[in-house]
Parts: C-alpha cells; structure tokens; sequence
C-alpha cells in the first residue's frame, strides 16, 4: 500500500506540471482562440447541420497543410513563397494524369483493389512529384542565390518566387492548355454516413489525410533529429553550423517537405479543385491567410489556422452570403495586424525582416 500510495504521489507530481501549463495555455491568447473556435463550431454544426464540421474538416485540413509548408520554407530559408499555389496546382496536374489513365483502364478491365488504391497513388505520385519539384526549385534557383550573396535577401526571393509563379503558370497554359482537367470523384462508391449528415468517400479520404499528415509531421518535427535540425536552423543558423548541422541540407529538406505538402493538397483536392492554369490562387491566398492570423513560423499555429480560416469562411458563405467570404477574412487580418502584430499566437517574425 506504501507503494501504490507512493505511486500515487509520483504520478501526481509529474502530472501536476502539464495540467498547470494546460491552464496556462488556456489562458494565452491561442488557448482562447482555439477555445472560442471550438465553440463556435459547435454552434454552428447544431445551428446549420453537422455538414459544417465536415466541410471544416476538409477543406482546412488541406489549408491547414499548405500553411505549414509555408510556414516551414519561411522559419529555415527566410523565403515568403509567393508561388507556393503553383505547386498546389502541380499537385493536381499530377494527380490527374495519373487517375485518369487509371480510371479509364478500369474502365473496361475492372479490378476491385485497384479501384479502391488508384487515388491513393495518384495523390502519392503528386506528394512525389511536388517534392522532385521542390529539389528543382531549390538547386536552380535557390541555392545559387545562397551561395553567391545574401544581401536584399527578401526582395530577391519576392521577386523570384513571383517570377517562378508567372513561369508556372505560363507553362501550364503553353503545354497542358487552359481547359479545366477534374474528375468528379475518385472512388464510385455510395457516401457514408456520419451524424446523420452523409459524405462523400472522397471528402472523408482527404480529411483523415490531413489529420494524419498533420500527426506525423508533429511527431516528426518535435521528436525525430532531422526534426529537431529543422527546428535549429530556423533558431539560429549560426548555432546550427556550430555544433554541425548541414544548413544547406536542412534548407534542402524544408523546400522538399513545404514543395510536396501543398502538392498533395493539390492532389487530395482534385474532386473540388480541377486543375487549370491559376487553380492555386485561392489556396495560397488562404495559406497566407492562416501565417498572418496565427503568427509568422508558428508550425504548430498554421495547423491549427487552417481550420480556423475555413470555419471563418463557411460561416461567411452560411450567414452573409455568397463572394464575402475573402472579404471578411481580410478585415479579421487587418484587425488582428492592428491589435496584435505578432498574430493571435504571439509569434515574432524572425529573420530577414528584423534586420
């Protein structure tokens, strides 16, 4: 009985701690907005229908990954992405020449597991390609730049990333055209059902997609060493050489990891975003949305923001209408530039920009 009571004891001193941070973290303005999020969700499902908390789940699961690729390329490269749409769109270019093909051969040779894998490799093969693209990006342009000077840093990568979107943009439209290429869905089977509301196999495919993204990119950035080497440099570079990380390497690997994130976005999405020329305007719009909201180089706040932005925006669409829902997001910015300019997670930007 000494025993268990000392076991008692001990597992109260160590769970002690974390419930006083818990409480702390409640308190602090992302503890609140988190909370009041939640609350509002949860009146919004029971105002309008559980379809809300679906459609939250989906399409903020997507933001939420394009985000923290954003996020990512700019807390260890010191890179404000204006392109990051366009591998949006890479993703889904990917994604459909990859179906398609598929979906017509099982058309006329019919094959259960094949059908029920086929989108599952194509937005694999656009997670692929969109990093492929990423190292291509990196080593052309990126690295050059590194090597030769670091001076005007951020006006020389604005321009650039403006300059690899227009290129992105125009070759989609010289080599693939300017017709919408989608699909309707991905797997022809009956929606399901949850809480009364039904969903589509496609819409639950892609948010248990970015939930679990979302998981494994956590546990792989706070416990793995290449995470912790990510984490580093975006602290301190200079520290990070010291003690012998490949600060090239790491800038490599953010690019890859920021590049095939938001092309498998692209890819999960293909059935609500069919691929065209600037198909990645609105989702970059939405990303740079999130970073401001939540705070530049907060990870975990992008995550977070993404479903933030999309409750914001089917709330805008349920209650005032149609059109309004880029509107009222830009108004919450500016707020929240005006009353807290580090965003409402209290991040400081870091970098380029204190120089």
């Amino acid at each position: 009985m000494i025993c268990g009571g000392l076991s008692n004891v001990g597992e109260a001193i160590v769970m002690e701690p974390v419930i006083v941070r818990f409480f702390r973290w409640l308190k602090s303005s992302a503890g609140i907005t988190i909370l009041v999020t939640l609350v509002i969700a949860a009146y919004a499902a029971m105002d309008q229908g559980a379809y809300v908390i679906i459609n939250i789940l989906v399409t903020g699961g997507m933001w939420a990954l394009m985000a923290m690729g954003l996020t990512l390329m700019f807390g260890v490269m010191n890179i404000s992405n204006f392109a990051h749409g366009e591998y949006f769109m890479i993703g889904t270019l990917v994604a459909y020449y990859v179906f398609t093909p598929l979906h017509q051969h099982l058309e006329s040779h019919p094959n259960h597991l094949l059908t029920l894998v086929a989108p599952v490799i194509a937005v694999f093969s656009a997670f692929v390609v969109g990093g492929m693209s990423g190292i291509l990006t990196d080593r052309l342009v990126f690295y050059p730049l590194r090597k030769r000077s670091k001076e005007n840093w951020l006006m020389n990568c604005f321009l650039l990333t403006l300059g690899i979107s227009v290129i992105l943009i125009n070759a989609h439209q010289l080599i693939f055209g300017t017709q919408y290429k989608g699909i309707v869905r991905y797997w022809p089977l009956p929606p399901v059902s949850l809480f009364g509301v039904y969903i589509s196999i496609d819409r639950l495919f892609a948010s248990v997609l970015a939930i679990v993204t979302i998981a494994i990119f956590w546990v792989f950035m706070k416990y793995t060493k290449v995470g912790q080497a990510l984490r580093a440099v975006s602290q301190d570079e200079t520290g990070a050489l010291m003690v012998g990380i490949s600060v090239d390497n790491i800038q490599l690997l953010a690019m890859i990891m920021s590049c095939a994130l938001a092309a498998m976005a692209g890819g999960s999405l293909l059935f609500m975003y069919p691929s065209y020329p600037t198909v990645g305007l609105e989702p970059l719009y939405n990303s740079w949305f999130v970073i401001i909201i939540v705070g530049f180089g907060n990870i975990a706040g992008a995550a977070a923001g993404g479903f933030m932005i999309a409750l914001l925006q089917i709330l805008t669409r349920v209650y005032v209408g149609e059109g309004w829902e880029y509107v009222i997001p830009v108004l919450l910015i500016a707020l929240v530039l005006i009353v807290k300019p580090n965003g409402l997670f209290g991040s400081k930007v870091r970098g380029i920009w204190e120089k």
